[in-house]
Formats: structure tokens, sequence, C-alpha cells
């Protein structure tokens, strides 16, 4: 929030208001009685000589009057009659104290000593870069900064640009402002008659040639990290331009900014970008860590802040130099701003991660996706097997709730049967069609935002969206039509050995009105478990990403144990048969645990949580079926329970792809124009040729 105007400053006993109208008569001729020329007047009349406090904030004073959004029509001559309201207030400044030295004088002193009490070096060198304490400890701190106080540092212009503009916007505006004005202004502050100080230009230069100095001993000490050495073989130790940085703003710094030393640090700043550049693409192939990435963040944000810094020192004096300054200070104010935002360095560092790991899981979803009619049947087939296991998996967890078990252990035997269950569908080969939709929406994010023109990829993905949507139907389908005869097998198998139903009467009715579509909360259940249909695919592309940049396969294949007892040969063919399955063992516990989580969290919170997983509600359902008999079925509340399982099956289906997708357009940076034309062509393809989304290909 912005901070409230100051109010005028009172007239000071003694100073008649003939004396403040005579004063806007001079200054504001065609507006004598301007609240702005009043005000100024009040405020030039209280200039503080004493207490770097009380100086500190007659500096917020003026520059809030500065910022004041009312017009301020009729300052300015008949030929500027559309300047902004900043501008028409900074050449009435102007306008006073070049006139009058009773006003400039105590001004000038003031910005002098402010100047020499401050210190930029902070402001040039820290403001608006990450503070190095990586990816995660750059969130504590900036979580501590925005819920803990801050303490007072007066004595660091950082702070008093904040105080100065409390609001992002002013950026804007700031960098707006007529360098030839501001020009004029500086010049007003460099002499006087009061005890000679340094002076504030010369205190400036002192700071930014600090900052550089130090900006570049911390940029080459992250760019010569052995990560990023590693990432980067072409370049040699003593090769790297990071090394010659650090020489170069020696040079800089011995020889006081001399323009043939900036040009050669402007080389060297490119040379260093060109290695960033590298260690990226290698990221970008490899796998991603959030903590090179961000330290790659710092690397490339020192370098351009050099470089501003660099433009500022080798400009010329006067108003080439204002304009390069204000262009540094306006990004050192949005970078201030920036610097509080925990949701800005997570969505700048996270951004690469997530779209690893979009790309890892897109990689997986391309085996749910069917293209030949041979393809489409072994889908079908797979997912047969899915709904086999699953109708067990579905047994097994109504047995579990029999159990007087603890809610701890209750909660193991429940995502040990899941895990036990997804990781028999891997070793398999079967398929479960709630797995499909988070991972053939990366694929489709992916698509969308892929290399090559716009055209290519929307035929593309004409192409490729209803290969998904029929193969996901088939999954459907065959896990539905598997689990039916699977779990009324089972039924049969098990009344047949005890001589009664697997569930008892209570039971099969307590499983059909669970349920239900609107007596129970099958909708926000439905809609939990497609969060976590999600998070398990996200799981799986880190999991994958992880070990690839941690070279676990390499390391396998290498490993001296792996290779003395299975040989060359083996220790490869169990290091690919690690990389090929991977992300399905890192998915399917995942999967197992987190939907084992809500009932076993809801218990301990006295919260009425659980899941709805269709597969596997359908194959309860099926097993309370056969406990309530065939005339049961044909009930109003067993249709109804019916009905949930199409509802369930529509939200698991629907968050699940929503959510992938959209997080894969977004790590894509895909336009939403990009979406919305495809939308179009689809729904054009879609009334054109419905059996392509709906049945197999033809052979």
């Amino acid at each position: 929030m912005s901070r409230p105007l100051p109010q005028p400053v009172p007239v000071r006993e003694g100073r008649s208001s003939r004396e403040v109208d005579a004063f806007c008569v001079q200054f504001a001729p065609r507006a004598p009685g301007h609240p702005a020329v009043r005000d100024l007047q009040h405020l030039l009349a209280d200039v503080p000589t004493e207490g770097l406090e009380a100086r500190l904030e007659w500096v917020e004073r003026c520059v809030a009057w500065l910022r004041d959004p009312k017009p301020a029509l009729g300052l300015m001559e008949p030929a500027e009659p559309e300047a902004p309201a900043v501008v028409t207030r900074l050449a009435l400044l102007l306008r006073v104290l070049e006139a009058r030295a009773s006003a400039r004088e105590p001004v000038a002193a003031l910005v002098r000593e402010v100047m020499a009490a401050t210190s930029g070096l902070k402001l040039f060198s820290q403001v608006g870069l990450p503070a190095g304490l990586g990816f995660f400890g750059e969130v504590l701190d900036r979580l501590a900064r925005r819920l803990l106080p801050s303490p007072p540092e007066d004595h660091q212009l950082s702070e008093l640009l904040l105080r100065l503009f409390p609001d992002p916007e002013d950026a804007d505006w700031l960098e707006a402002l007529p360098p030839e004005l501001l020009a004029r202004l500086a010049d007003l502050s460099q002499g006087g008659t009061l005890p000679p100080v340094r002076s504030p230009a010369l205190v400036v230069r002192a700071s930014l040639v600090d900052a550089l100095g130090l900006l570049a001993v911390q940029t080459a000490a992250l760019g010569l990290a052995e990560d990023v050495r590693d990432r980067c073989p072409e370049v040699s130790f003593r090769a790297s331009p990071f090394l010659k940085l650090r020489r170069v703003c020696e040079g800089v710094l011995a020889r006081d900014a001399a323009p043939d030393s900036l040009r050669e640090l402007g080389d060297v700043v490119e040379e260093c970008r060109q290695v960033v550049a590298i260690v990226s693409s290698h990221l970008e192939q490899y796998g991603v860590s959030v903590d090179l990435v961000y330290r790659l963040e710092r690397i490339r944000r020192s370098l351009e802040r050099m470089e501003a810094i660099a433009r500022v020192l080798g400009a010329a004096p006067g108003e080439a130099r204002w304009r390069e300054g204000l262009v540094l200070v306006a990004d050192l104010l949005r970078r201030a701003h920036t610097d509080r935002s925990v949701r800005a360095v997570v969505a700048s560092n996270a951004r690469l991660l997530a779209r690893k790991v979009i790309e890892r899981a897109g990689h997986s979803g391309e085996h749910y996706i069917s293209t030949t009619r041979d393809e489409y049947h072994h889908l079908v087939h797979s997912a047969a097997g899915g709904g086999l296991i699953t109708a067990v998996t579905a047994i097994l967890k109504l047995y579990a709730a029999t159990l007087a078990l603890a809610p701890f252990f209750y909660g193991l035997a429940l995502a040990g049967t899941y895990v036990g269950s997804f990781l028999m569908m891997q070793v398999t080969g079967s398929t479960l069609a709630t797995k499909q939709p988070s991972m053939t929406a990366a694929t489709l994010g992916s698509a969308i935002g892929g290399t090559g023109g716009t055209g290519g990829r929307l035929s593309h993905l004409v192409e490729l969206i209803p290969r998904i949507t029929r193969s996901q139907i088939a999954t459907a389908l065959a896990n539905m039509g598997t689990v039916l005869p699977a779990a009324v097998g089972l039924s049969i198998l098990f009344a047949w050995w005890k001589g009664r139903p697997l569930l008892n009467p209570a039971q099969a009715h307590y499983v059909v009105d669970a349920l239900h579509p609107w007596h129970s909360g099958t909708v926000f259940y439905a809609a939990l478990t497609g969060v976590l249909l999600w998070l398990s695919s996200l799981v799986a592309g880190w999991v994958e990403n992880w070990a690839v940049y941690r070279r676990i396969p390499e390391a396998l294949a290498h490993h001296r144990v792996l290779r003395r007892a299975l040989g060359d040969t083996g220790a490869k063919k169990l290091a690919g048969l690690f990389s090929r399955n991977i992300a399905g063992l890192g998915g399917n516990v995942s999967i197992g645990v987190l939907l084992a989580l809500p009932p076993v969290v809801g218990n301990f919170f006295g919260l009425p949580l659980d899941v709805r997983h269709v597969t596997l509600s359908f194959g309860q359902l099926c097993l309370a079926g056969y406990a309530l008999g065939p005339t049961a079925v044909l009930r109003p509340d067993f249709l109804a329970a019916l009905g949930g399982i199409g509802v369930t099956l529509a939200i698991n289906f629907g968050v699940s792809f929503s959510l992938a997708l959209g997080v894969a357009l977004r790590a894509r940076d895909v336009p939403v124009r990009d979406v919305v034309r495809l939308v179009r062509l689809m729904s054009a393809r879609f009334l054109r040729e419905p059996r392509a989304f709906l049945l197999p290909p033809r052979a």
C-alpha cells in the first residue's frame, strides 16, 4: 500500500500570508493560488539543518509533493500544456531553487549531507539480486521479511529508495522524468557556501565502482562452482570468462572506470553470458536442479546489473548520464519491490523445473496414446489387466476396513495395498485409466508449446488430440468392463468357499450410500482424488528428473560391484531398466501413498475426508451389488450410486487433466490465443469426424 501523502508543512511563525502570496505570484503567475505552489513554499521554509532522520523525512515529504497526482495545470508554459503533473512540479521546484539562493543553499546542503551520511553499495550490488542463500533459503528469507518487522537502516540508500517510492508504479513516472531537468537540479547541489563535503556525484560514482567490483567477485565465484563447470566442459578452467571477469573489474577499479576498461568489461560479460547459456541448455537436456537454476538466475541478473552500472559510468556527464541513471534507478525500484515477493522467486526459479517435470511426465504419457489399430488393441488388453488387479485391490481395501487397526496402521495397510497394486500393474504392463489424463495432458502441453511454426504444431495437435481421446475412452471402458466380471467372479468364489457373500448387507448398503452423487461427498472426494492423481504425475516426473540430473543410470552402469556381479553388459541392462522404470516407480508409490492419506488425516483431525477413485469405487459397487442380490441393483439408490460412478469418472479425469494441462501450458509459456484457436479447430474436427475421437483407427 502507498503511504498517505504528508500534510503541507505549517507556515512558520513570523511568515505572513502576504509573503506566501508574493511567492505564489512570482513563480506561478498563471495560477497564483495553486495548492502545489503554496505547499512548496511551506516545504522550502522548513528545511532541517541537523539530524539524518529529520533530513530523510524532509526528502520523503519533498518526493511525496512531486508524486501528488492532483492536476498541476497552470504551472508550465503554454508550449507544454500536456506535461504530467510530476514534470510540472519538478520544473516549478527547479525554477524556485535557481531563482532564490536563500532556498537553494539549504536544500543543496541537505542533499550533500544525506549523500555523505549514506552508502549506496548495498543499493547497487544487492537490491534486486538473489541473496545467495539458495532457492529454499531465499524463500524462507522473504517469508521472514514479510512477517517480521525490519530494523531501521537510515544509512543505507537501499532503504531510502523504498521510503521515497513505496509503490511499484513509481518506477514508470521516475523513468519518464526529463533528464535535462534532473541534470540542472543536480548541478544546484554541487556548490554552496557551507563547509565543503564530498560532491554527491562523486559519492554516487564511488558507490557504483565499488558495487561493480563486489558484483564481479560474487559472480566469478558462482560461475566457477563445480556443478557449473561440470555442465560446461567446452570451457577449461583457465579459459573461463569468470576468471577474466574478476581481473577486468580490478582494472576498472584501478583505472577509475576508464572508457577502454569498461569496453573490455562488456566483452567479458558477454562471454560469461554465453557460458550460462551452455549450462542452461545442458539442464534442458539432462535434468534440472532448482538450486542450480537459482544460481544461474543470480549470475544473469548480476551480469545485467554490471552492464547497467557500466553504462552509467561510461555515459557523458550531464543529460546522457542522467538518462542511463534513471533507467538503472527505475530497474532497482522494480527489483526492490519484487524482492519482497515469495511468489516471484518461486515462479522464476521453479519454471524450468516444472517444464522438465512436465516433459518427463509427457514422455511417460506417450505410452498411453495409441496411433495404429494394433496399438489400440494392445492398450485395451493392458487396461483389462489393470481392471483385474483393481478388482482384487477393492476386495483388499474393504477387508482392511474390517480389521480393528489403529489409524496409523490402517493407513499403512491401505497405502501398502495401493502401492502393491500399482506396482503389480507396472510389472505386468497393465494400465489404469485414471493415470492417463495427467500424463497425456503433459504430452499435449509439450506438443502445444513445442518448437516449430504455429501451423505445423496445430496440424500435429489436430491428429494428436483424437488419439488421446479415443485411447482414454478405450482404457476407461476396458478397466470398467474387466472390473465388473472380475469382482463378481471373486465374490462367487468367496461365497463358495465361505458360504456367505464377501460383504454383509450393512457393509453393502454403506458402499451404495457412500457413492450417491448428492447425498454424500462424492463430488468433493472425486475432485480431491483428481488432484492427487495429478500430484502423482508430478512426482513421477520429478523423480525421473532427479535420477537423470544425478546421473544415476550412468552410476549404475559403471558401478564396480554391479559390474563384478553382473558383468559390463548386465550392469548396462540394469541401468537401462532403472532408467525406463524410475518414473513409473515414483508415480506408483506416490499415488498409493496419496490415496491412503486423506482418510487417515481426516480421522486424525476429525474431518470426513475420503477418496473416490472411479475404478476402485466401481469395483466396490460391484461387490456390494452381488451381496445385495440381482433385485437390489434396480433400486433407485443403487442406480444413483451407479450415476455417482459416472460423476466420479468425469471429475477424476477432468480435474487431473485440467491441472496437468494448465501447468504444462504455463511452464511452456503458451499464449492463450493458441489454446483458443486449438479449441475452435478441435470442435470443428469433432463435428466433422466424431469417429476419430471415439473409435479405433481403421486398419
